[in-house]
């Protein structure tokens, strides 16, 4: 019995260890910036697509905007943790320095874009053009403010 709880013990450890070094997916900074970087093209290729649409350079294709949108709000809800890591501010990639200093208000302007995504989503699940129009400028519009203020190009 004894031996028993002894080997539950240890493997009830072992389990709590592993789930406090998986706190999140990064080895290192430059780590985190390929996930963040790889997340923020797979944005923009949904972005992009969805302004296509809307600029006439392709067809309409209300589908295709459902499934752009829905992309958009999962995806905007990545990148942010890879920013919050230790070492993050020290790895290449496209940002500002402003970024590091400010980085209380980078986390929100994360946060309102992905509630812009999640707008997006919404109005185009109910396929009126005009109000998913409006929520796509919406988003877009948030998107450049952070650029404008946190990437380098």
């Amino acid at each position: 019995m004894k031996k028993a709880l002894i080997s539950i013990a240890l493997l009830c450890s072992g389990v709590l260890l592993s789930q406090g070094v998986q706190a999140n997916a990064f080895v290192n900074g430059e780590d985190a910036v390929s996930y963040r970087q790889a997340a923020f093209q797979t944005i923009r290729f949904n972005l992009v697509d969805i302004n296509d649409m809307f600029r006439g350079n392709v067809p309409y294709d209300l589908e295709r905007v459902q499934r752009r949108a829905e992309a958009l709000a999962t995806l905007t809800q990545l990148p942010w943790e890879a920013f919050n890591i230790p070492g993050a501010d020290h790895a290449s990639g496209k940002v500002k320095a402003a970024l590091w200093q400010n980085l209380d208000d980078f986390n929100q302007r994360g946060e309102k874009f992905a509630a812009d995504a999640a707008a997006l989503h919404e109005a185009a699940q109910g396929g009126d053009r005009r109000a998913i129009q409006g929520a796509f400028r919406e988003f877009a519009n948030n998107c450049k403010a952070c650029h404008d203020n946190y990437r380098a190009d």
